[in-house]
């Protein structure tokens, strides 16, 4: 079971076996990923084919090494006609590629313990939020306008004391051919809930004009 099933010549049936274990694999892993996050249809269907595509790869190159050289080098450009993703896409794609290797190395036993485990480690560690910051579901970003000749230093600090733990001012922006000031905060609230009585309040500081309150959004170039 543990032991690689091809020999010094790739016949038909191992070929076979080899690339059905790895297409299996792969929509393992593509399950697997769309049950913690969503992807694009395309996204899924390259990581249930991807394996595939690398055992095919390594089966015809075994024993060669200029085409294996080759091959490397095709794969190099890859990265420079793709756009960059989140580490979550970066981990899954090279988890395929993994099972793909070991599947066309011949090694299907190691294969599928291995995504197994991964999968399964991948889907409790997201399950039981892992690595998450503390409080970082209540942080928020808000953004309140308001007129280019208000003094708004310090003008929400009671609100701001009274709904949340947390308010950095990071950003300020003038708008509307400069008659209006954007405020931009970061916020974490001490309940969820009241974002509806906080805007309210906000509203009565500055004028009626536009305010939001979003989830804060994560950069996606970040890993």
């Amino acid at each position: 079971m543990f032991e690689s099933i091809i020999t010094t010549t790739l016949t038909p049936g191992v070929f076979a076996l080899c690339l059905c274990a790895a297409l299996l694999l792969g929509l393992i892993i593509s399950v697997s990923y769309r049950i913690r996050s969503s992807s694009t249809r395309s996204f899924t269907v390259t990581l249930a084919t991807l394996p595939a595509m690398v055992a095919v790869i390594i089966m015809m190159v075994s024993g060669n090494l200029g085409a294996g050289v080759a091959v490397a080098g095709t794969f190099s450009l890859v990265r420079f006609r793709s756009a960059p993703g989140t580490a979550r896409e970066i981990g899954a794609i090279f988890l395929s590629m993994a099972a793909g290797l070991a599947c066309g190395m011949g090694y299907l036993g190691f294969a599928v313990i291995f995504t197994v485990v991964l999968c399964g480690v991948d889907l409790l560690y997201n399950s039981i939020g892992f690595g998450e910051k503390k409080g970082g579901r209540a942080e928020r970003e808000l953004r309140i306008l308001v007129p280019e000749d208000l003094e708004y230093y310090g003008m929400f600090d009671d609100l701001f004391q009274k709904y949340t733990t947390q308010a950095d001012l990071v950003q300020v922006k003038t708008t509307n051919l400069g008659s209006l000031n954007r405020l931009s905060y970061d916020v974490r609230l001490k309940e969820a809930g009241q974002e509806k009585a906080f805007i309210d309040e906000l509203r009565c500081r500055n004028g009626n004009l536009e305010i939001s309150l979003s989830m804060k959004a994560m950069n996606e170039e970040a890993l």
